[in-house]
């Protein structure tokens, strides 16, 4: 069967309807579009464990800031339908803000705490956008499973928080990140830069791998591994720092000493595009 594009609501609900009479499992890819290997890699492994696929395909325009690139944000349906079809997702779900948040709507869904620091400080309504958004797609899918990269690592660690604390009937699962050949975390945004901007980029993985090799070296500071990161990224001249932070995975609070899982998060402007990487440690 071939991806279909479906662009309402009540359309989702009619193919759900009837897989769930079924008894098929149901896996939910959210994404914003302009699918790339990334989020191929999310719908592959959907795929392999689900009965039935469903892909969101919505830029979502309550989690973009004043000032932020939701009209410039790249868009082609064409393409991510493609995408979806060779891999075997069964439905693009491509509604229209209007079908989504219909005149009235009132109603979103805030995590507290956790959603305040690393990309919250800077983006203080984006992740009640997230929530809500991915909250209303959980029920209009009621999906089994949920796919999301850890390239947005608080985006994963703040969805798991609301479907823990809220009781959502699904299953988070978190799926690595996607690289490209030279190191540079793969996402749409990558389009923004120029060929110079996009070899300067290279500095945020760059210099969380050598974060990284410190604690497995032995490190425990947190300060001194985020310091590192700090100065490597400080040597490339296009870059400037949003933040550099190494937090308890899970609860996102700072850490003195490096013990457990750890997450280490940059954001980092190259030119005018803001990039994100991570890793976490086991």
């Amino acid at each position: 069967m071939s991806t279909k594009v479906v662009k309402t609501v009540a359309e989702v609900k009619e193919y759900v309807n009837q897989w769930k009479k079924d008894g098929l499992s149901i896996g939910l890819v959210p994404t914003m579009g302009y699918l790339h290997e990334g989020h191929a890699s999310l719908i592959k492994r959907a795929v392999a464990e689900n009965d039935r696929v469903i892909v969101s395909d919505f830029v979502n325009p309550i989690q973009f800031g004043v000032g932020e690139d939701l009209e410039t944000y790249p868009r082609d349906l064409q393409a991510d339908t493609a995408l979806c079809d060779s891999i075997g997702a069964d439905i693009i779900f491509n509604p229209e803000p209007s079908e989504m948040y219909p005149e009235g709507f009132s109603t979103h869904v805030d995590v507290e705490g956790i959603t305040e620091v690393l990309c919250g400080k800077t983006r203080p309504t984006h992740f009640r956008g997230v929530c809500t958004v991915v909250s209303k797609l959980f029920n209009i899918s009621q999906a089994d499973r949920a796919y999301f990269g850890q390239k947005d690592a608080q985006q994963l660690a703040v969805v798991r928080r609301f479907v823990r604390d809220l009781n959502f009937n699904i299953q988070i699962v978190g799926c690595p990140i996607i690289r490209e050949e030279d190191g540079l975390a793969k996402s749409s945004r990558n389009t923004y830069l120029s060929p110079e901007e996009k070899k300067a980029a290279l500095v945020l993985s760059r210099s969380l791998s050598m974060g990284r090799k410190m604690i497995e070296d032995g490190e425990k500071s947190a300060k001194a591994v985020r310091d590192a990161i700090v100065s490597s990224i400080e040597k490339e001249p296009l870059a400037k720092i949003d933040y550099v932070e190494i937090v308890g995975w899970d609860s996102l609070e700072d850490v003195d000493e490096i013990s457990g899982p750890v997450l280490a998060a940059v954001a980092v402007y190259v030119g005018k595009t803001r990039l994100i990487d991570n890793f976490i440690t086991e």
